[in-house]
């Protein structure tokens, strides 16, 4: 097991509790998630999320290394900004990873993976890098520096109220490296989230990042753990690994299913891994089709769990994958893969929990309007 390096500190200065998300331990809330969760789409939240997994992969091969690697078109990224979010797929179109990069220039890029797959994309960058015989040093960067997320919308209010606004000058996806906020160093800070909101990322050594909590906490951020994360991202649609994605073919369709959206497949790209039974996938069409599902005000508070089976007048027509309460809507919400022949929005649904049935209706993403 791993625990996030300034794990002591949200539990001893924050009052976390703690849990476990995969292999890590890590802060779950503070008191109330529900709160947590609205402090983010209301104000601002702080959230510590080091048990991403933070890579450097550097060389004079980067470009053709990454080219390879992912379905999107990275040669066209600037340097100084991000790209993604892309995906990383295996031989039979199934997903690895979704991933975003950040462009240092051509021979140096970063890219931060899932906490659920460190290890795996970097055996697995390893090994392409010795079969296609490229020049690539990779270094983890993972448990050197500590990685935290600003989200909300008065996040640069509070910035400002730290000394730090010119962080308002940051434009989406952009970042910059080895700066200063308010005499606190931080290796890498960039306009991006995972949350639907304004915000920024930033990473440092756990010492200065533990400093800039405190600051950042001091000014009106609210201290934000990985249940609310949850519900965040579940409220945008957005997909996590080992739910709506994996690499196993008869557990999870093709990455067409996923209805990714956001650029991550550049159709006019070649030569990555995957492509060719992507276009397969594209040319032969898809059975499954991931779509939201919106529980009904009498079944508001039912929580459509993973695995729950999905029903239209009697017939079975898809799966969940993940379940979330949302505190905006108030009622449970799902992300399912539906029978592309029903995948049709406002159509009305039953889910099946032990036994019994609960209503809603197939809606697509996002849940809520941003």
């Amino acid at each position: 097991m791993r625990r996030i390096q300034l794990l002591d500190f949200h539990v001893e200065k924050l009052g976390a509790e703690t849990g476990f998300f995969g292999e890590w331990e890590v802060p779950m809330r503070y008191k109330s998630s529900i709160e947590e969760h609205l402090a983010v789409r209301q104000a601002c939240g702080v959230f510590d999320v080091s048990h991403m997994g933070r890579i450097k992969i550097s060389g004079k091969n980067g470009l053709d290394f990454i080219q390879y690697i992912y379905t999107k078109d990275l040669s066209k990224t600037k340097t100084g900004f991000m790209s993604g979010p892309t995906l990383a797929l295996n031989q039979y179109a199934r997903v690895k990873d979704d991933e975003m990069l950040y462009k240092i220039n051509d021979e140096e890029w970063l890219v931060v993976v899932n906490a659920l797959v460190i290890d795996k994309m970097i055996n697995y960058f390893k090994k392409v890098i010795e079969e296609k015989n490229y020049e690539i040093i990779i270094e983890d960067y993972t448990s050197k520096y500590a990685m935290i997320a600003v989200q909300g919308p008065k996040t640069v209010e509070i910035f400002e109220k730290i000394n730090a606004g010119w962080v308002n000058d940051l434009k989406p996806l952009e970042f910059r490296m080895n700066e200063k906020i308010n005499n606190i160093n931080v290796f890498l800070i960039s306009r991006s989230g995972w949350t639907g909101e304004d915000g920024f990322e930033i990473w440092g050594e756990p010492g200065q990042i533990a400093k800039l909590i405190e600051l950042l906490i001091s000014a009106g951020a609210k201290p934000v753990g990985i249940i609310a994360r949850d519900t965040l991202r579940m409220e945008m649609g957005y997909v996590l690994g080992g739910h709506e994605y994996g690499e196993d073919p008869v557990k999870y369709p093709c990455a067409i299913s996923l209805r990714y959206g956001l650029g991550a497949i550049t159709w006019n790209k070649h030569g990555y891994v995957g492509e060719q039974a992507l276009r397969a996938c594209l040319k032969n069409g898809v059975r499954w089709i991931r779509m939201g599902i919106k529980m009904s005000k009498r079944h508001a508070r039912i929580i459509p769990r993973e695995n729950t089976p999905v029903f239209i007048e009697g017939q079975y027509v898809g799966w969940v994958t993940s379940g979330a309460y949302s505190p905006v809507l108030k009622r449970g919400i799902a992300q399912a893969y539906i029978d592309s022949r029903y995948a049709i929005v406002d159509i009305p649904v039953t889910i099946q929990i032990r036994g019994k049935e609960y209503s809603g209706k197939i809606v697509d993403f996002p849940f809520i309007n941003k």
